[in-house]
């Protein structure tokens, strides 16, 4: 079974991409979705979320706004209260990638996507045959990301001080989406990235 990684910068494209592969009946283990699960009524993360930082945690389910406050106004400092998150946070994710990947294994799959954000950032590449960046220009970035309804100017500039830049994610890659023209284009490029797996 091949493996390949998914990655990409806030607003790349990342999403529709992955969409594109579950369609192409590709299996695909999100990371994203996969934290949301993880923070819901009853997910894994909530107790050890609630123990580190009690405020985010209410009614036995983790507030997303209320974590990133916890987070990013630390009196002990957001790096180190990150660190803390990180380390109950990714070990829960990782499990469930081995529970997707071993289920992949048993249905024989030829080819599953880890569609991960912070791929490079943990190292998750190693765990990867070839890794597929999804890129696009920064003006096109930007607009997408600004047009969430959570989202602003101030906050995109702290989520992309946080992520690797582009550049050096393309330079990584085995294999770039270049996502800033169409959606058809984009398929397009999947569709024969998949063909040149296969």
């Amino acid at each position: 079974m091949k493996v390949l990684g998914l990655t990409g910068g806030i607003g790349m494209g990342k999403s529709t991409a992955a969409a594109t592969f579950r369609r192409c009946n590709v299996p695909v283990f999100d990371a994203d979705e996969t934290v949301h699960a993880l923070q819901a009524k009853g997910g894994k993360a909530v107790a050890p979320i609630a123990a580190a930082f009690p405020d985010a945690v209410k009614d036995g389910v983790v507030v997303r706004e209320a974590l990133r406050r916890a987070v990013f106004e630390d009196p002990n400092g957001q790096r180190a209260a990150l660190r803390r998150l990180e380390r109950i946070v990714h070990p829960l994710v990782r499990a469930e990638e081995r529970r997707f990947m071993a289920a992949a294994r048993r249905r024989r799959r030829p080819l599953v996507v880890l569609d991960i954000p912070l791929l490079f950032e943990t190292k998750g590449e190693r765990r990867c045959d070839a890794v597929v960046v999804v890129s696009a220009p920064p003006a096109a970035q930007r607009a997408r990301v600004l047009r969430r309804p959570d989202m602003n100017p101030v906050r995109l500039a702290s989520i992309l001080k946080r992520q690797m830049p582009d550049r050096l994610r393309r330079a990584k890659a085995d294999f770039v989406v270049r996502t800033g023209l169409s959606r058809q284009s984009s398929r397009r490029q999947i569709l024969a990235l998949l063909r040149s797996l296969r």
